[in-house]
């Protein structure tokens, strides 16, 4: 079968376009067309979709791919009498083409940014649904990735436009162009003056303009290099919408315009912090208090439920128990929207032979050292986790 004539190459703002049927694949419910505009899958930049209208019928594409220069639709419905020959008139889905053009040629924008600032190569990218993941070979700095960011909005701002050409080969090995110099044949450049010269496969608009914004949102070290989630154009708007829908409603629940919100979080920080501070005081009184009781029955296991306590605040009392009776099992107790938190420690026993049985019986799921032990019990009330560890420890 010929090679399929790539119009998202030759015509790339084309939303629709005429075309024959070269093959149909009923099997896979798809069909090879001697041309298209539908960009297949391939180089980060996920297939567009769109229609395929035959005689009589239309077909949703759902998928595009390229396999030895045939490009395939993959439909929902394969018209029952599609077959070679066909004329079919297909319509891009331009909202997502144009989204998957903005993110892509940002993306050259922003990767020959931090490849001329400080010889970053961009070792992996992919147009996700919320943001485009880019991937760095080296560390950056957030000041670094600021200054690259600042630098690539410029280039958007002068609308540079978006060049593309397929040099001769003597041309391109004298050329200096980003990534890809591994390709053979004939190979594609994108170059974008002050942005960006690189190979690739994918679609792009005319002028940087086009793009609107670029905006990192997060950046992580990963694998010696920088992970970045990055949105541009209409995605940038939207992740500004969102910000914008989000600090409205910090600002209403904090009773604070927005720009008086980052002092009213750290009001709360403090104030919090010295709620925690007489929280701990209060409960170190009220644990000594628990032990000194407990000791009064030593030989008589100290079991205890309080509201509210943390996982570490079970074990805190659990182990102030353990300390003041020894020679018996203590249990400190909370009950959880899951049911019942508990630890339970001694001084003198091996614990866990205890909490493989609560386990079982109590549905929970928990473990630890010889002397402490700590988990939970979905299955079990407070009261139901003393009473079994009571009759547990008679018997």
């Amino acid at each position: 079968m010929a090679a399929t004539q790539k119009l998202y190459y030759e015509q790339p703002l084309a939303r629709s376009f005429t075309a024959r049927v070269c093959e149909v694949d009923p099997a896979r419910a798809r069909v090879a067309l001697d041309a298209t505009a539908f960009y297949p899958e391939g180089g980060g930049q996920p297939a567009d979709r769109g229609v395929l209208h035959f005689a009589g019928a239309d077909a949703a594409v759902l998928d595009v791919h390229e396999q030895a220069g045939v490009i395939w639709h993959q439909l929902d419905t394969l018209p029952p009498n599609a077959a070679a020959g066909d004329k079919v008139q297909g319509e891009v889905d331009w909202a997502r083409r144009l989204d998957h053009m903005q993110q892509h040629t940002g993306e050259h924008i922003l990767s020959g940014t931090l490849h001329r600032l400080f010889g970053a190569e961009n070792v992996g990218f992919h147009i996700g649904t919320e943001a485009v993941r880019m991937d760095t070979d080296i560390p950056l700095s957030w000041q670094q990735l600021q200054l690259a960011e600042q630098q690539a909005n410029a280039v958007i701002w002068a609308d540079a436009p978006v060049n593309i050409s397929w040099p001769e080969p003597a041309a391109l090995a004298a050329l200096t162009y980003r990534s890809k110099k591994e390709l053979e044949g004939p190979v594609r450049i994108v170059e974008i003056p002050g942005g960006d010269c690189c190979a690739c496969c994918g679609t792009h608009l005319a002028h940087a303009g086009q793009v609107g914004m670029i905006k990192i949102l997060t950046a992580e070290h990963y694998k010696g290099g920088m992970r970045l989630s990055v949105v541009c154009g209409g995605r940038a708007l939207q992740e500004y919408e969102a910000m914008r829908s989000r600090q409205q409603t910090i600002g209403a629940l904090l009773s604070a315009k927005p720009e008086e919100t980052a002092h009213a979080v750290q009001r709360l920080s403090d104030e919090k912090a010295a709620l925690d501070y007489n929280y701990y005081g209060l409960c170190q009184q009220l644990f000594e208090q628990l032990a000194a009781q407990a000791a009064q029955t030593p030989n008589t296991p100290a079991i205890y439920t309080l509201p509210g306590l943390s996982p570490a605040w079970l074990a805190r009392l659990a182990n102030r128990l353990a300390a003041a009776v020894p020679n018996v099992v203590c249990a400190a107790l909370s009950e959880t929207d899951r049911g019942t938190g508990y630890c339970i420690a001694s001084a003198a026993q091996d614990v866990r032979p205890l909490i493989k049985a609560l386990n079982a019986a109590g549905t929970g799921r928990g473990g630890g050292k010889p002397g402490s032990c700590q988990g939970s019990c979905a299955g079990a009330s407070p009261q139901q986790v003393e009473e079994f560890l009571r009759q547990t420890l008679q018997s």
